[in-house]
């Protein structure tokens, strides 16, 4: 295999690229996955956010410290079932999630309306949270907002250009400074107060019950959850992608939420984030944005691996992920510039609910029905992708409906949780029962066609869509 790989940064024709193309369209071979430090240092900087100070300290504003702990606690439990069950899967295949779903639960079709749906909920988080960005720094640091979005958002767009290596040393950077900083802001100021007081105080606020908080919990990163293979695709196995994934969410829910907790019960309010920012200087300031452009970066990719595939699928045209990435990063970054991405929350927020169901059929499919991983099974020792995949596998279009419905307009439980297991258990009962069937056949070298006109192979051993 490895005499056919071409380079992250040249084509077919041996023409330079921009950027890296990741592996948009194929397996990432098993030589180029990442070690386990720098994996996990990847996964922790996903818990560094001031936006999860907030929060813990909006929940401890509503519950006691006991009480936030068992919220915490569901949610983290929750968060991590769904990811590893998921997230091994794109392990051991070493495919991104739109890829993935080709053979696991929709077909080439449907992998397109997939692709489609994560790539414009996450660009619109990209532009939301730049719009954050930009207000928090004006606010700290003067100047138009317009202004730092613009400088937020093509910074993150040039890392986010480069690929999943260079986005791994930006967190061994960030992650560790972050922490380090983080850890002394908060300890200056709780070292001023009792801390069995703070653990043992009431809620200072109205009571939150507790499946509000663990709705919160939750359902705030369970997109995050079903794109999960687009960074443990990287991982070498599976025992990582668990102790990194739970690592993950011990630093995230318990560690950061819980303090976030005992803040919110020392100032009563949620209103936690100068806490940090306040006590930590200039130095503390520019460490906090760059840790929250981490997390942003993330969204920006797992869009432009969306784009790649959707366009492969519906025009068969294959792009180049860098050049994806400019487009979507500077449209993200216009629009949030201009104020307009914020608008558009309450629609993304529906996104939110339709996108868990389809981690609720790519975990039914890949580890309980498994109707048609086969070609996967076949093909993963060669690190090649199948010759062929499903046209269409329309029962799981209708299983996807039913569960966002179910999301959507069933006021108990947990909206994202509802809608993953809703689909979860049908896709499992159908499927046992023999109603889960394919449509027509596809085969990949009728699909995307490089810059000579040449189509790539899928007999050989060169991983179809390799960069």
């Amino acid at each position: 295999m490895t005499g056919h790989k071409r380079t992250a940064d040249t084509d077919a024709a041996g023409r330079r690229e921009l950027g890296s193309d990741d592996y948009a369209l194929a397996r990432v071979p098993r030589d180029e996955r990442l070690g386990f430090g720098t994996m996990l240092l990847q996964w922790l900087a996903q818990s560094g956010s001031i936006s999860q100070f907030t929060l813990g300290a909006t929940i401890g504003v509503g519950m006691s410290f006991g009480n936030a702990f068992l919220a915490f606690t569901l949610g983290a439990v929750i968060l991590e079932v769904v990811i590893f069950a998921i997230g091994l899967a794109g392990m051991r295949e070493g495919l991104a999630t739109p890829l993935l779903t080709r053979w696991v639960g929709f077909g080439r079709n449907g992998s397109a309306l997939v692709s489609l749906v994560i790539s414009i909920s996450l660009v619109g988080w990209f532009g939301v949270q730049n719009t954050i960005f930009g207000n928090s720094v004006s606010a700290l640091v003067g100047g138009p907002s317009w202004l730092w979005c613009i400088v937020a958002g093509l910074a993150i767009t040039v890392l986010v250009v480069f690929g999943f290596r260079y986005m791994a040393v930006f967190a061994k950077i960030v992650t560790p400074l972050f922490f380090a900083m983080v850890a002394w802001s908060v300890t200056d100021a709780l070292s001023k107060h009792s801390l069995s007081e703070l653990v043992h105080s009431p809620a200072p606020g109205p009571a939150l019950p507790l499946s509000v908080a663990a709705t919160a919990i939750a359902g705030g990163f369970m997109t995050g959850a079903i794109v999960a293979p687009e960074m443990t695709r990287y991982n070498r196995k599976g025992a990582h992608v668990f102790v990194q994934s739970a690592s993950s969410m011990i630093l995230s829910e318990y560690i950061v939420g819980l303090t976030g907790v005992l803040l919110g019960h020392m100032v009563g309010s949620n209103q936690v984030s100068q806490i940090v920012l306040s006590t930590s200087g200039v130095f503390g300031v520019l460490v906090v944005l760059m840790s929250t452009a981490k997390i942003n970066d993330w969204n920006l990719y797992g869009s432009s691996l969306g784009v790649v595939n959707f366009f492969q699928v519906v025009f068969r045209k294959r792009l180049r992920r860098g050049a994806v990435t400019i487009v979507l990063g500077i449209a993200g970054t216009a629009l949030s510039a201009v104020g307009i991405m914020t608008h558009f929350t309450d629609f993304l927020s529906v996104l939110g609910v339709a996108i868990p169901p389809v981690g609720g059929i790519i975990v039914a499919e890949y580890w309980v029905v498994r109707r048609m991983r086969g070609p996967l099974d076949e093909t993963r020792e060669a690190q090649t992708l199948p010759a062929t995949s499903p046209v269409w596998v329309p029962m799981s279009l209708v299983i996807w409906a039913a569960a966002f419905c179910v999301g959507k307009f069933y006021t108990g439980g947990i909206p994202a949780l509802n809608s993953l297991l809703t689909a979860f258990v049908l896709y499992c009962v159908l499927g046992l029962a023999g109603w889960i069937r394919t449509y027509g056949t596809t085969t990949l070298d009728d699909e995307p066609v490089d810059g000579a006109g040449q189509s790539p192979s899928v007999s050989g051993t060169a991983p179809v869509g390799a960069p």
